[in-house]
C-alpha cells in the first residue's frame, strides 16, 4: 500500500503568510527550497507534487506580477479578472497548465520512474490529477 501523498502543511503556511504570519515567511521559503531541490521526497509521486509546487507558486507570482503572497491574497476579483484577459487564461487552467507542460518538456516520468519503485506510465497517470490537486491547494491557501 502507497503512502498518501497530502502537502497540507504547505498549504497552511502558505495561507498563514498570505493571513500576515511574519513568523511562517522563512519557514515557508525554506520549503520552497525543499521543493526547488527535491530532496526530501518520500515517493515518486511525493517528488512530483513537490515539484509542482514549486512550478505552481513560481508561475503564480509571474501571472500576479509580484512575489508577495499578501499582496496576491489581497487581489480583488476584477483585477483578477483583468489579468486572465490580459494573460488569455484564468489563473486555474494556466496553473495546472504549466505543471503539466513542465512536466513533459522535463521528462519528470522518466526521470521519477529512474528514481523510485513507479512505473513511467503510473507518474504520467498521475500528472493531471496531481497538477489539479496542488493548483486548488494553491488558489485555497491564497483566497
Amino acid at each position: 500500500m502507497t503512502k498518501a501523498i497530502e502537502f497540507s502543511h504547505f498549504f497552511r503556511l502558505l495561507n498563514s503568510v498570505k493571513e500576515g504570519s511574519e513568523e511562517n515567511k522563512q519557514p515557508l521559503q525554506d520549503l520552497l527550497d525543499q521543493y526547488q531541490s527535491l530532496e526530501n521526497c518520500d515517493s515518486g509521486l511525493h517528488q512530483l507534487g513537490q515539484a509542482f509546487i514549486y512550478i505552481g507558486l513560481i508561475e503564480l507570482f509571474a501571472y500576479a506580477a509580484t512575489d508577495d503572497i499578501n499582496v496576491i491574497g489581497s487581489i480583488d476579483r476584477s483585477r483578477w479578472e483583468e489579468m486572465a484577459k490580459e494573460k488569455q487564461s484564468d489563473l486555474p487552467p494556466h496553473l495546472a497548465n504549466t505543471m503539466i507542460k513542465h512536466a513533459k518538456k522535463e521528462k519528470l516520468s522518466a526521470q521519477i520512474s529512474s528514481k523510485w519503485p513507479i512505473s513511467k506510465r503510473e507518474v504520467e497517470k498521475n500528472i493531471v490529477p496531481m497538477a489539479r490537486y496542488i493548483t486548488e491547494g494553491i488558489l485555497d491557501a491564497i483566497d
